[in-house]
């Protein structure tokens, strides 16, 4: 299995990312928290990742802690949570936040985040408490660290584009980026984060 990638970042266009290892391009699915710490392209990247293998499919899950990869590889075992779904949920929230709603019982923080339902978010509550009882008490404040992302021609669809694929539907992530949009705002990236917090207050 494969557990851990390091070569050139060529390609971000959220999810999905292409890494260069020594002239093999591998596509890793990456939730946002690890998609706005990644370098410029071109630049040497190190992620962590989940190797899934269905019958059907291949697919490497990458991320740049281990404490995130932890909190997918604990999600997918919660019944209804598929990789998807998992990656969705550790795009709208840190594996701190995260950890912050399961000890505070904060249905509302999990319902807020697109394809979860209120009794997939109660059974994460119930099952993830146990799974996550040591990281409960040290559970931060800590925030995600930007990075950069190639300046996209059309930031507006780039950034809608990015929400579709983490499960909003169309009009919807369109209504948050439009909510969201100024012309301060220069890049895609910076409306996807600003989009996703504005579903899940922290």
């Amino acid at each position: 299995m494969i557990g851990r990638i390091s070569g050139t970042l060529l390609h971000k266009q959220p999810p999905e990312i292409l890494v260069d290892v020594g002239g093999v391009g591998y596509e890793l699915q990456v939730p946002m928290t690890t998609l706005f710490q990644l370098p410029a392209l071109g630049e040497l990247v190190t992620l962590l990742t989940h190797h899934a293998v269905r019958e059907d499919a291949q697919t490497l899950y990458g991320f740049v802690s281990e404490r995130d990869r932890q909190l997918f590889r604990h999600l997918i075992k919660v019944s209804g949570v598929g990789p998807k779904l998992a990656l969705t949920i550790l795009s709208g929230m840190d594996s701190d936040r995260f950890a912050r709603a399961v000890r505070d019982d904060d249905l509302t923080a999990l319902v807020a985040l697109p394809g979860v339902g209120k009794k997939t978010a109660e059974r994460l509550l119930i099952e993830m408490r146990d799974r996550l009882s040591g990281w409960l008490e040290q559970a931060g404040d800590s925030s995600s660290t930007a990075g950069q992302l190639s300046p996209a021609s059309d930031k507006l669809s780039d950034a809608e584009d990015a929400l579709v694929a983490l499960g909003y539907k169309p009009a919807e992530a369109a209504r948050l980026v439009a909510r969201v949009d100024s012309d301060a705002i220069s890049d895609s990236e910076e409306l996807i984060r600003l989009a996703l917090r504005s579903t899940v207050r922290g």
